[in-house]
């Protein structure tokens, strides 16, 4: 019988000689290569077995630090075309890739087989070709699947304003753009409130098919005055009606979005200071997100009850991000996230779905932090954060974390500034819940070592970025 292995071998050995005789040569140089990334070693002396999880409250993803998130690496090839006329035209032409691994098993990623498929999560978030300044002109197009997001805070990871990431096409004209995305879900978990999915009937089968929620975005960017720079953002959502042909109709629903972001450059000693301030308020279908994501197309909360529509949801989004570099020697990193955010349904509390669950209708998310990083030397900075963080879910009563972390950090670039890498990372974290967050077990570190009023990791893990 043939082993795996041999098998793998004889595809290999098949499709070398196929390209061997199709006599492909590859001769393309225009090509480059990026990644991101963190991975290392995480240790919870709290837990039984002592496995590294993550101290922040459920629900808020990465708000409240994300020192101690999993492993994840992200490989980003890009390939870059040449114009006909190349000394004469200064369109830029990519293709980029994003190649996404990360572990369900928190880290451990190097004790996971290639074998396996509950260890190690591949997937493929990005795939997109863009034309910038197409023949010296000031339009742009692209189409694809890409990142399409922006300004994050990054000490949490949270992509706070304009985060479309999904499949689409757009074009820029100077400061406008206007997009169209077309995010799209088969399944029915807990994540998903707007049921996609629906069973097709119409060839007498019970086929498993989605309906498109399709996205309009239209952004525009003033520059005025020094160094400043406000974004205006409007969007617009829509699903269509299910009825003809499904066992379980659905109604047609919409939902609108606007904001407004200022990004600031601040003038100081070490260069590279900002404060940016960004609102955003989202109704309809158009309410999300939840859990750190905040794609405003993840609807929050349960539909009305008389007709199935999220008429009369709503998400209020307040965040301020804050890096000065005070000088050579210290930077501080504060932010301040504030979201509340309603359901479709009338209930303040809980609601039922689509999908018969009984699921939380209205939510408060507060997240208060900063980070503070002393360059020790240019090689070793000493990072050190603190963080507040707060979630009410319905008429429960507020659940509440603050986590101080500090982390000796080395830096082999010998670089002083907030955004040097790659970093290896000594790692110490030390949570302390309130009464409700202990007793009800609202965070992924309570939920294995059962109701504690403090929480710790300790870790040894590296973080890299090259683009």
């Amino acid at each position: 019988m043939m082993t795996k292995f041999q098998g793998y071998f004889l595809i290999v050995l098949t499709l070398s000689m196929y390209v061997g005789n199709a006599q492909i040569q590859i001769t393309n140089k225009n090509f480059s290569f990026g990644t991101t990334g963190r991975i290392g070693f995480g240790y919870s002396p709290g837990i039984e077995g002592h496995t590294g999880r993550q101290l922040n409250l459920s629900g808020q993803g990465s708000l409240g630090g994300r020192m101690d998130q999993g492993d994840y690496i992200d490989l980003l090839p890009a390939f870059h075309f040449t114009p006909v006329n190349a000394n004469k035209d200064s369109t830029v032409i990519d293709f980029q890739a994003r190649l996404a691994f990360y572990s369900t098993n928190n880290t451990f990623l190097g004790n996971v087989s290639s074998g396996s498929i509950n260890g190690i999560v591949t997937s493929l978030p990005e795939a997109f070709v863009e034309a910038k300044n197409i023949v010296g002109s000031e339009w742009s197009v692209w189409a694809g699947a890409r990142y399409m997001r922006y300004d994050d805070v990054h000490i949490t990871d949270y992509f706070y304003f304009d985060d479309h990431s999904a499949e689409g096409f757009g074009i820029k004209y100077k400061n406008t753009s206007f997009s169209m995305f077309f995010p799209a879900v088969i399944d029915t978990s807990s994540t998903n409130t707007t049921p996609y999915s629906y069973t097709n009937i119409i060839d007498g089968n019970q086929n498993l098919t989605y309906r498109q929620r399709e996205v309009m975005v239209l952004e525009h960017t003033v520059n005025f005055k020094e160094n400043h720079r406000l974004k205006l953002l409007a969007e617009y959502h829509t699903v269509p009606n299910i009825s003809d042909n499904t066992n379980t109709p659905y109604p047609a629903d919409n939902g609108y979005v606007i904001g407004a972001k200022l990004n600031s450059e601040l003038k100081t000693t070490l260069p590279g200071s900002f404060n940016q301030f960004a609102v955003r308020y989202g109704t309809g279908i158009a309410n999300g997100g939840d859990n750190g994501n905040t794609q405003t197309w993840r609807t929050y909360g349960a539909p009305q009850v008389e007709d199935g529509t999220y008429a009369g949801a709503y998400s209020f989004t307040v965040v301020e991000h804050m890096l000065y570099n005070v000088n050579n020697r210290w930077s501080i990193n504060p932010y301040a996230v504030f979201t509340k955010s309603k359901g479709g349904a009338k209930s303040a509390d809980k609601a039922t779905d689509f999908y018969g669950r009984s699921i939380y209708n209205r939510k408060t998310d507060v997240a208060l932090g900063s980070r503070f990083l002393y360059y020790a030397k240019d090689w070793f900075h000493i990072l050190t954060e603190l963080h507040y963080t707060s979630r009410k879910n319905g008429n429960d009563p507020t659940a509440g974390m603050v986590k101080f972390t500090l982390a000796p950090t080395i830096v082999p670039t010998a670089e002083r500034s907030a955004w040097a890498r790659p970093h290896i990372r000594f790692i110490a974290s030390v949570a302390r819940y309130n009464d409700f967050a202990q007793n009800s077990l609202a965070s992924p570190f309570l939920q294995q070592a059962g109701s504690k009023r403090f929480g710790t990791y300790f870790g040894v893990r590296s973080e890299w970025w090259i683009f």
